[in-house]
């Protein structure tokens, strides 16, 4: 009798994540977090580095409002977009192998109906928060950027948590949090950039790696 009552749970689990992994993406990689902080982090760096400034030392107003400013002969709108483009191909480079390499190893196919939903629901808000950046930047107005790229990815992740785990709610939630933070403190955007993109990325993917890819 126990031993068919173990077979039922047995089998009720099974069914249970058939279900799982056709109604959601589940083969998502704590290390494509952990590779996308570690990227955020360079990038945040050498930004530092650009401004001649160090983490957590208020940005001087010129980086406001002055549109001329220049280092290491190029403008920061030029060296801003090519960071953040930097940081973009790297962070989606870990993230596909290591979410590739996840999907293999849980036998699930990485590209599907599922994937184009959570794929389109994660776009639109990261598209839209993109062009919306670009215009803070044609404007002058480069220290709304760091709180608005948190506000709309943590957007875009609360959109597309629906079609994969809920983990991703809440790290959503917590760029959210910092992005909003950052709107009435610009001087200290780029910290929080950091820590957003960066440190809370890492703990992320550590927690993911260690709930559901460790065993």
């Amino acid at each position: 009798m126990i031993q068919q009552n173990k077979d039922h749970l047995d089998t009720l689990q099974e069914i249970r994540k058939m279900m799982e992994r056709s109604s959601r993406f589940i083969s998502l990689s704590g290390l494509s977090g952990i590779g996308a902080g570690l990227s955020a982090l360079v990038g945040a760096t050498l930004v530092y580095l650009y401004l001649e400034t160090i983490p957590f030392r208020r940005m001087p107003s010129y980086y406001v409002i002055n549109s001329n400013y220049e280092n290491w002969g190029i403008g920061y709108r030029s060296f801003f977009i090519l960071i953040a483009a930097l940081v973009l191909v790297f962070a989606l480079s870990s993230g596909v192998y290591f979410t590739t390499r996840a999907a293999q190893n849980q036998q699930q196919k990485i590209w599907d109906a599922l994937t184009k939903r959570l794929l389109i629901n994660l776009a639109i808000p990261l598209v839209a928060g993109g062009i919306f950046c670009l215009g803070l930047l044609f404007h002058g107005l480069a220290g709304l950027i760091a709180p608005a790229t948190l506000i709309f990815y943590g957007l875009a992740l609360i959109n597309a948590s629906k079609y994969t785990l809920n983990d991703i709610r809440y790290l959503g939630i917590s760029e959210i949090v910092l992005g909003l933070f950052g709107t009435f403190f610009l001087g200290y955007g780029l910290d929080l950039w950091a820590i957003g993109f960066g440190v809370v990325h890492i703990i992320y993917g550590v927690s993911m790696y260690y709930k559901y890819e460790s065993n």
